[in-house]
């Protein structure tokens, strides 16, 4: 896992209605050289075009069984069958996931030439991946939905390489099992001794975390034990703080409450999307986040790549 790339691909940024600049929900992300969807609104393989991305993706997170976060699926597994995929396709998502699958599968009347494998997932369930994985929290939206955490594995601590060498250690394939966690033997002063690990390697440090939360209510009012601290918060912000009781109605979030949510999870970023096709600029959105969240706030535009850096 070490020094693997994580980018975040913001492919669809619209709320239920997409507008000439933003498509309905999608996000890329890749992982080293894993990529995952969360949610597939429709347009996405042009989106996908436009970011040049390519279609090579590994797994597919859906969020809950509104249009608008699973009609891209339906053109994206036939333009897969087009470019000759025959890996197998796994769709995750909350109960309902299995009709999802066989509807699209009856309604394409085609063979595709690969599985789509459907499973379904509830909170507090994790998919595990190389390096990572990705887990599933409850969300708020009236119906069955989820989010998602993209969770790394804790690092090593950094390797002291002139301690290595104090303790007899010499350069080459025993450094990368030392830094694998792997314990080493060798002969010093006539005699074999074991070096550990925690001997060369300085404090652990804590793996990259993204939250995507879908469409929801503000998620820090629901039960989000181990979701602080994330590098990345992707939160609903369908609308400005001016639309709070509206926003309450429908199940959806504002950007000033998406920006509390950042602030009680203690996130270092939050991103805003999903949001509502009433809105040509973002300047209130961002104003009512910041006032918020003292983080980096973020409105992207569709086909925004994001890259999210190690933490020391």
């Amino acid at each position: 896992m070490a020094g693997e790339t994580l980018q975040v691909y913001f492919l669809g940024t619209a709320g239920a209605l997409p507008t000439p600049n933003r498509n309905p929900s999608c996000v890329m992300v890749r992982h080293g050289s894993d990529t995952l969807l969360f949610d597939c609104g429709e347009g996405a393989q042009q989106q996908m075009m436009r970011a040049r991305t390519g279609f090579l993706v590994d797994a597919i997170f859906i969020t809950h069984w509104h249009a608008d976060h699973f009609l891209g699926v339906l053109g994206l597994v036939q333009t897969m069958a087009f470019n000759g995929r025959t890996e197998p396709l796994v769709i995750y998502g909350p109960d309902g996931v299995h009709d999802f699958v066989d509807y699209t599968i009856k309604i394409g009347r085609t063979k595709l030439g690969f599985d789509l494998q459907p499973i379904q997932l509830a909170p507090g369930m994790a998919v595990r991946f190389e390096g990572y994985q990705v887990e599933a929290f409850a969300t708020a939206h009236g119906m069955p939905s989820i989010g998602y955490v993209l969770r790394e594995d804790v690092r090593p601590g950094r390797f002291d390489r002139e301690k290595a060498i104090s303790l007899g250690v010499p350069p080459g394939p025993l450094f990368g099992r030392l830094q694998r966690g792997e314990s080493v033997t060798v002969t010093r002063d006539g005699a074999e001794v074991t070096i550990t690990p925690d001997q060369i390697l300085g404090t652990s440090r804590p793996g990259r975390m993204i939250i995507y939360t879908g469409d929801t209510r503000p998620i820090h009012h629901l039960q989000t034990e181990g979701l602080e601290g994330a590098d990345l918060l992707i939160h609903d912000a369908t609308f400005d703080d001016s639309e709070r009781g509206r926003a309450g109605e429908v199940f959806h979030s504002t950007a000033g409450e998406a920006g509390e949510a950042a602030s009680a999870l203690k996130a270092h970023s939050l991103a805003l999307v999903h949001i509502s096709s009433r809105y040509t600029s973002m300047t209130n959105h961002i104003r009512d986040a910041e006032e918020k969240f003292e983080g980096e706030v973020l409105a992207p535009a569709d086909l925004t790549m994001v890259e999210v850096p190690f933490r020391e």
